[in-house]
């Protein structure tokens, strides 16, 4: 398939997720086929076969911390997508925190999310096996170390305003001040 000059001329000749410049092609960013050239990404053969695979390299994906940044829409899009669909890793959570999209972008990125990501049924639980829910508050049943961020989040420590993860095993909430995954065995609901 054949590059529009325009789409080529915007990438810069370079793959607008990775920078690679070999094996170039036009990807349409789902829900969208035959897009204009706004829906359009130029994508290098590594980036296509894991984006459509089952599996992504993580290593490879690091090159989401520079192109999230990119002010073209559908790269926006596909960048905030690969970084949910791995944001079990602590550096792809931490990206997608700081990443920001307006609303139509956010309908439009998350409505090619493959669907086993939002089929996710397993309630998450506290300690005692009570159902989580967004914005609940839950209390540290014991002390715990947060990595990376050098301090411990003490026992009784009120975390207001949780939000679900995709693992029904984490939530994620605010701790002196920083926004931290915890695991929900670890938690009571108040």
């Amino acid at each position: 398939m054949s590059i529009d000059p325009a789409l080529l001329q915007r990438a810069e000749n370079a793959c607008e997720l990775c920078t690679s410049t070999e094996n170039l092609t036009a990807y349409d960013v789902a829900p969208e086929t035959g897009a204009p050239i706004e829906h359009t990404a130029v994508l290098c053969e590594t980036c296509v076969t894991q984006i459509e695979g089952s599996a992504l390299n993580a290593d490879h994906w690091q090159c989401l911390s520079t192109s999230m940044w990119s002010q073209t829409p559908c790269v926006q899009v596909l960048a905030w997508r690969l970084l949910t669909q791995q944001s079990g890793e602590t550096w792809a959570q931490d990206l997608l925190d700081m990443m920001y999209l307006d609303e139509s972008l956010a309908e439009w990125a998350k409505a090619g999310l493959p669907e086993k990501e939002e089929e996710n049924d397993t309630p998450t639980r506290d300690s005692n096996g009570a159902v989580l829910q967004n914005g609940d508050t839950v209390t540290l049943i014991k002390d715990l170390a947060v990595k990376g961020a050098g301090f411990t989040a003490k026992r009784g420590t009120a975390v207001r305003n949780i939000t679900l993860t995709t693992n029904p095993l984490h939530i994620e909430g605010k701790v002196n001040g920083q926004q931290i995954v915890l695991v929900s065995a670890y938690l009571k609901k108040v």
